[in-house]
C-alpha cells in the first residue's frame, strides 16, 4: 500500500515505520525536520511538513494515498500539549475530509479505555503528568465517534507500553483493558506496530477502538 505516516521518528512511529517498510508498503512520512528521518530505503519518502498548517496537509493528501497512520504526539514534556494536540488533529481531520483518502489509524493512548464503565482518565490515581495528553486523545476518540465520513480506526495500546520485542503474541480488545495471567496491562511497542500494520492490511475495526495487551 502507499501510506502517509504521521510522527514516524516519535517513540511509536518509529516501529511502525520499521513494521511497515519491512511488510513491503510505500511510505511517506510527514516530519517537520528531514534530518530527524535517518532510515535509508527504497520505499521511504521523507515529506518535509507541519501537521498543524492544514493547507500543507492537504496538498499532500491529495496525491493518491490508500491511507494515513497517524502518530503524531506534540511531547509529554510539551506544556502545551492539550492545545498542540487538539490543532494538529484538527488539521489532519480536515485535510483529510478534503481528500480522497478514506482511511486513517490513529495511535492514541490508553487513558480513554474503560473499567466498569469509568475511563481511566477518571481514576484520581492516573498520573498527573499525563492528563493534559491523554485527555486530548481521549477528547479525539469522541471526535472521531461522531464521524461518518471516514473509515477511521483509533488503536489504544496496554496501560503499560514498553519498548521489548516484536513476538506478535498479544489479544485484542475493544474498550476496556487487556490483561495477562498476572493481571498485567502491556504490550512491547513492537507488537503494537504489529497491530497497526494488521488493522491497515486487514481491516476489522472500521468507526471502531481497540486494544491490544501480551
Amino acid at each position: 500500500m502507499k501510506i502517509i505516516l504521521i510522527g514516524a521518528t516519535g517513540f511509536v512511529g518509529s516501529h511502525i515505520l520499521t513494521e511497515a517498510l519491512n511488510r513491503g508498503h510505500e511510505v511517506h512520512a510527514i516530519v517537520r525536520a528531514l534530518n530527524k528521518l535517518q532510515i535509508k530505503n527504497e520505499n521511504l519518502s521523507p515529506i518535509k511538513a507541519d501537521v498543524m498548517e492544514e493547507n500543507e496537509l492537504q496538498d499532500i493528501f491529495n496525491s493518491g494515498y490508500d491511507a494515513v497512520i497517524s502518530a503524531y504526539n506534540p511531547g509529554w514534556s510539551n506544556p502545551n500539549i492539550y492545545e498542540d494536540f487538539t490543532i494538529g488533529y484538527t488539521s489532519i481531520l480536515n485535510a483529510l475530509k478534503s481528500s480522497e483518502i478514506k482511511r486513517l489509524i490513529v495511535i492514541g493512548g490508553a487513558g480513554s479505555l474503560e473499567i466498569d464503565g469509568k475511563k481511566l482518565i477518571e481514576s484520581p490515581d492516573f498520573p498527573k503528568e499525563f492528563y493534559e495528553g491523554a485527555k486530548a486523545a481521549s477528547n479525539l476518540l469522541d471526535v472521531l465517534r461522531t464521524e461518518i465520513s471516514l473509515d477511521w480506526t483509533f488503536v489504544s495500546p496496554a496501560i503499560n507500553l514498553l519498548d521489548g520485542e516484536r513476538t506478535g503474541n498479544f489479544k485484542l480488545g475493544l474498550d476496556s483493558p487487556v490483561y495477562d495471567e498476572n493481571g498485567k496491562s502491556k504490550v512491547s511497542v513492537q507488537d503494537l506496530a504489529v497491530a497497526v500494520i494488521d488493522e491497515l492490511e486487514n481491516p476489522e475495526h472500521i468507526k471502531k477502538r481497540f486494544t491490544l495487551g501480551s
